[in-house]
């Protein structure tokens, strides 16, 4: 399926490794030029280097810096010449007890995984809609819909990111000028990210970590965890010219973990 984006530009954050460098990856392949955004420079240049191998005829600008910051966001808007594709990425807060958390916790998680991609799109969306084109695509977490209880953090700004973006997308001066908005909520993939926790959880239990690792992959009704490939392959879609009636939407990818009907 030609996916209608050749030429366009995306900014993707967080995207030197897991599920944004699946991303990157799949529009790429699309023929779209990227921006792409990391704190780490190695890797940022070693995945853009990928990137450019994967799909020579494509624009690859690393800029390294941090997202969540004014600065980090000014230099990777400044590196495209416009932004018709934004993905929003950042990695989450550390797990704990609630108890532990004062305000200076509460507010990176804010800054990072909620204010940080309001105002990536408050700098991108009425361009886009001027243009008559954009989509919008946030990374979250599947907990947005089924809360982990020792990642408060991440439940509360991730679901306040969502509940700001369910009205952003329903508003007509963007969804009438084909410009649309969506999240896309990970459930296991196999990232660093997941096998940290992992490793941090088989600690506390005084387990090995493959045993750990295996017991949460068989949880799974897959059978498996996910992978960057896969996500990025739904993202990419997500920004396609066919998914323009889409918009204001929770696409929960967890190999069935959700137990819900809705």
């Amino acid at each position: 399926m030609d996916l209608g984006l050749q030429g366009k530009w995306a900014l993707v954050c967080a995207a030197s490794k897991g599920l944004g460098k699946g991303c990157a990856q799949a529009l790429v392949a699309e023929g779209v030029n990227v921006v792409i955004t990391a704190r780490g420079l190695e890797a940022l240049h070693e995945t853009a280097a990928e990137l450019r191998r994967l799909a020579p005829g494509v624009e690859v600008r690393p800029v390294a810096g941090d997202i969540t910051t004014e600065e980090g966001r000014a230099a990777a808007l400044e590196a495209a010449p416009q932004v018709d594709i934004l993905v929003n990425n950042a990695g989450g807060p550390p797990p704990g007890d609630f108890r532990d958390w004062g305000r200076e916790e509460w507010i990176a998680a804010l800054d990072a995984n909620m204010l940080a991609p309001i105002a990536l799109m408050k700098a991108t969306v009425d361009a886009m809609a001027q243009r008559g084109f954009g989509r919008v695509v946030n990374i979250t977490s599947g907990a947005v819909k089924a809360p982990i209880d020792t990642l408060g953090l991440s439940n509360g700004a991730r679901s306040g990111l969502t509940g700001f973006v369910a009205g952003l997308a329903r508003q007509p001066r963007l969804a009438s000028r084909n410009v649309t908005v969506n999240n896309l909520l990970p459930g296991p993939f196999a990232t660093d990210r997941l096998r940290k926790n992992t490793q941090a959880a088989a600690e506390r239990q005084g387990r090995p970590m493959e045993s750990v690792w295996d017991q949460r992959r068989l949880a799974v009704p897959a059978q498996r965890y996910g992978t960057p490939e896969e996500f990025g392959a739904a993202c990419a879609f997500l920004c396609s010219v066919h998914a323009g009636f889409i918009t204001g939407q929770n696409w929960l990818l967890d190999g069935g973990s959700y137990p819900g009907t809705f």
